[in-house]
């Protein structure tokens, strides 16, 4: 654990507030993806396996249950909940993860390290976080339909991958033999795909406008 990897922690748990205040505080998810949602869950479910059979210590376990809870109860305030279900956006969030989820479990089946079954599922975890952004990409990009809350939940998770990079270099420099090739390289795809929202993100911040992605 270091500054960097603790500041990615809280991003990333501050972004799910931020996501969980919006739909609670307005009922509604509108501008917010449910496949891009789902996607997430599936991440979760799938690396965190070890919660029933390793410890690490609490700090670790406890963001685990944290995320995997939260990404299902988001879920359930989209899909199910009276009010907020008829603000999603159905007809424009259409973007058929199936492209997404086949070819990250192909990869992990070719590229691991090494071939067992947690170990695959880690890695497909790996591949999946790297994309599962795009339908909320595409769904912005389509509706233009981006409010304050749901911009800063974007620019949180971005920032949460970010600052994982930086952690990646401080122990790379720092702790001798540490080598995450397969990590890295999909860290680094997945703030790429974030940089087109910063650009415009920083500036309709720096002219106090309204965030608009072009289509």
């Amino acid at each position: 654990m270091n500054l960097f990897r603790l500041a990615g922690d809280m991003s990333h748990l501050l972004s799910v507030c931020v996501l969980l205040l919006k739909i609670r505080a307005t009922k509604s998810c509108r501008g917010i993806s449910l496949k891009t949602q789902e996607l997430y869950a599936l991440v979760f479910l799938t690396r965190y396996l070890d919660l029933f059979y390793s410890y690490i210590s609490l700090y670790n376990s406890i963001m685990k249950v944290t995320f995997v809870a939260t990404a299902i109860s988001i879920i359930r305030y989209m899909r199910f909940d009276k009010v907020v279900k008829q603000t999603y956006d159905k007809e424009q969030d259409t973007f058929r993860y199936v492209f997404l989820v086949v070819p990250c479990f192909l990869l992990a089946l070719v590229l691991n390290h090494r071939f067992t079954f947690t170990e695959v599922l880690w890695t497909f975890s790996i591949y999946l976080e790297a994309v599962a952004i795009l339908p909320q990409l595409v769904l912005m990009q389509r509706t233009q339909n981006i409010d304050n809350l749901t911009a800063n939940y974007i620019a949180l998770l971005g920032a949460y991958r970010g600052l994982y990079i930086i952690n990646w270099v401080y122990r790379y420099f720092t702790e001798p033999h540490y080598r995450q090739w397969l990590v890295w390289i999909s860290g680094v795809v997945q703030t790429a795909l974030y940089a087109d929202f910063f650009y415009f993100y920083v500036k309709a911040w720096k002219h106090n406008t309204r965030l608009q992605l072009p289509a």
